[in-house]
């Protein structure tokens, strides 16, 4: 029979002293305690050979330069041109008759600006004068004398009881008396006295008068007169009056102040339209002038003060803008040669006034002209007489061209050693000093 080979051979049954035994060696054996590390899986991509990473660099970087040169490359040219500057004196006429400019009759189309101010002041009254008026009244004058009539010339002397001096102002007749059984009664007529002298110290009551002429005779005590109501209407005062030099100061200022504000409401709309840019004018041609002036009282009136009034008129001719910048610039093209260019920002211009007619609308005028003019360069045959040339090579080219006083290059990024060849990337400044 043949031999039996056993891989795994089955355990031994323990004996009860073999168990015991096993079990305390458990028991004195310490637990160990588990530890549980987790670590990331970290799967790595394959690494490309050396040779080919490099090779694939090198590409980028040879792409990237030539996308830096082809889109950034840049040249900028700083010309200095030559310059000269230019005076001229031209003669025109700003007319508002005209419809347009017209360079060759040397007119300039213009139009009326007019403003009215209407101004009304008082003025106190400085003149003095003194106002009076002499007391009247009525006396019943009586003739105790005679029967016949007693004729008194005028101003003929009446003096009151206080010896107040009165004065008929007309001859009057008093009629003579007459008998009544034996009895002489006395004639008497009523007639108007003024007194001798103004003031309110002649308003007397009713008073007796007697004739100073007749003092010295029997007449003195038999002709007299009898006043029934007091004397009235006499007074003194002082009260002001308007003098010649009153009206003739109030005339001046009044005119002053109205042509001040009038030539203010002008000046207010002129600066309306130089603010907008669109008309303007020329401040020696603007006429003031009084067109109605009067007072309503007099010289020497009685008055503690007065008015004055008076009423502006304030004109001149306004021109655009426009027309007289156009007119400038042809006469200036008139004047300098077909190379040379003028500079805008350098153009002044000022006007003296020859002679201004504001009834015919005309205001004949110099025009002082003062610009700088530089030589006229063609750019863009600038720029491809550059494209392609070296640094050394454009400053050259730019130093040995006549009409060029100074130039410089630049060329952007540090890269660039010449100009580039398309002509958006040349930048070309003329700089005028």
């Amino acid at each position: 029979m043949a031999k039996k080979v056993i891989d795994i051979f089955p355990p031994k049954k323990k004996t009860a002293i073999e168990e015991k035994k096993e079990e305390k060696e458990i028991e004195a054996k310490p637990k160990k305690k588990s530890h549980i590390s987790f670590r990331p899986i970290v799967k790595k991509m394959p690494a490309l050979p050396f040779k080919k990473g490099m090779i694939l660099s090198f590409v980028f970087l040879v792409l990237l330069a030539i996308f830096c040169y082809v889109t950034l490359s840049k040249a900028e040219i700083n010309v200095w041109p030559e310059t000269e500057n230019l005076n001229l004196i031209e003669k025109a006429d700003i007319d508002a008759n005209a419809a347009k400019v017209d360079s060759v009759l040397k007119i300039i189309p213009a139009q009326n600006l007019q403003k009215e101010k209407t101004v009304v002041q008082t003025f106190p009254a400085s003149g003095k004068i003194s106002k009076e008026e002499k007391a009247q009244g009525t006396v019943k004058v009586y003739n105790a004398f005679s029967t016949s009539p007693q004729v008194l010339v005028a101003t003929t002397r009446f003096v009151s009881a206080d010896g107040k001096v009165f004065r008929t102002p007309v001859k009057i007749t008093i009629p003579g008396g007459t008998y009544d059984k034996g009895k002489l009664i006395p004639g008497s007529v009523d007639i108007k006295i003024v007194a001798d002298q103004p003031g309110e110290s002649y308003n007397i009551g009713p008073t007796t008068f007697s004739i100073p002429g007749f003092a010295g005779t029997d007449k003195y005590t038999k002709f007299y007169g009898e006043s029934s109501e007091a004397m009235s209407g006499g007074y003194q005062s002082e009260v002001s009056k308007v003098t010649e030099e009153d009206l003739a100061k109030a005339e001046e200022t009044i005119i002053d102040k109205a042509k001040k504000e009038c030539n203010d409401l002008l000046q207010e709309e002129l600066k309306k339209n130089q603010t907008a840019s669109v008309l303007d004018y020329i401040p020696d041609s603007v006429q003031s002038e009084i067109i109605e002036k009067f007072s309503a009282v007099s010289a020497n009136q009685e008055a503690q003060e007065f008015s004055f009034q008076a009423k502006a008129q304030c004109r001149t001719l306004v021109f655009k803008k426009e027309d007289i910048n156009n007119y400038v610039r042809e006469a200036i093209a008139f004047q300098i040669p077909q190379d040379k260019k003028l500079y805008e920002e350098s153009l002044k211009i000022n006007y003296n006034v020859d002679e201004v007619n504001l009834e015919t609308g005309q205001i004949e005028v110099s025009i002082t002209i003062t610009a700088k003019i530089y030589a006229d360069l063609d750019v863009i045959s600038f720029k491809n007489a550059l494209k392609g040339k070296s640094l050394l090579e454009a400053k050259l080219f730019l130093e040995n061209y006549p009409k060029v006083l100074k130039a410089s290059v630049k060329f952007w990024p540090f890269w660039v050693n010449k100009v580039p060849d398309e002509l958006s990337k040349i930048k070309f400044n003329l700089i005028i000093e």
